[in-house]
Formats: C-alpha cells, structure tokens, sequence
C-alpha cells in the first residue's frame, strides 16, 4: 500500500471480508525475520473461537494474550531507548527488549523448512516469556503459573 497506508480502502476492506489480516513490515525483513509478520496491528476475528480447551490446549489463550502484551511492552521499551538510551532504562524495561528480539528472532521468524506443530509453538512462547519477571506475567492465572512451575521442577529433578 502506498506508505504502507493501513487505512487505505483496500487493506481495511481486505480485513472486513476476510475475517482478519497479516500485516507486514519492511523493517522486520530489514532484520531478517521472516516471514515478517507485524504481530500488532495484524488481527484474526476468529482465532478466540479457535483455540484453548479441546481445540488446542488450555493454556493457548492466555499465553496467546500474555505474548501479545509483552511484545506491545517491548516495542514500547525499543521507542523508549531511541530516546533516552538502553543505559537509562530499567532492568523490567530492558528485560523486555531482550523479550522483544527473541520474540521476533525465534517466535515471530520461521526459516521456509521450519514446520512447528502447536503445541511446538506453545512451548516456544513460554520459552520466550522466560526472558521476563514472572511479576510481570500479569496475563496468566496464578493457577497456570504454579502448574508450569510445578512441572518445570519435576523436568529439572529427572
């Protein structure tokens, strides 16, 4: 689109028919991801129906919710250090620009013979939030917390 125009007739209509969008950025195939997908402003109506319980696995939606805040905490981190430098942030903050290049580098970015199934993918999105204080897991229950740390300590004590 021109200037990559998101509110151009035909992006915005695109998403109405089709029941979401994938929105790329220049800047991530600048860096290499790829495909590379602008996680934010791309959206799916219909993946909430889709995913957890039977479908795929319990934990999906709020990993699926924690991931996408964490990284919109990021790229807000990365606008941040433009500014004032990484040596002015705090250490949450720049726990999320570590949270942000791995997001991007391992999460976000498949090589063209990469094939993750789901729960493959799942488990590479708490991989990914491991980067992160537990403190600021804000979007996942207590209750889940304690079932990945319980079984995090019998895979550590086997």
């Amino acid at each position: 689109m021109p200037s990559g125009d998101l509110t151009h007739p035909i992006p915005d209509l695109t998403g109405y028919i089709t029941e979401g969008q994938v929105v790329l950025e220049r800047d991530l195939a600048r860096r290499g991801v790829e495909p590379p997908i602008a996680v934010l402003p791309s959206l799916s109506r219909l993946m909430g129906g889709a995913i957890g319980g039977a479908a795929t696995r319990d934990d999906h939606p709020a990993l699926a919710q924690q991931l996408y805040a964490a990284y919109a905490r990021a790229v807000r981190a990365r606008s941040l250090e433009s500014i004032i430098g990484s040596e002015e942030l705090s250490a949450v903050e720049r726990a999320y620009l570590a949270f942000g290049d791995l997001f991007e580098s391992r999460f976000v970015s498949q090589g063209k013979d990469e094939r993750r199934t789901i729960p493959e993918t799942l488990e590479l999105g708490w991989e990914t939030l491991s980067c992160l204080p537990e403190s600021e897991l804000t979007r996942i229950p207590e209750a889940l917390l304690a079932r990945r740390r319980a079984a995090a300590a019998v895979e550590a004590a086997v």
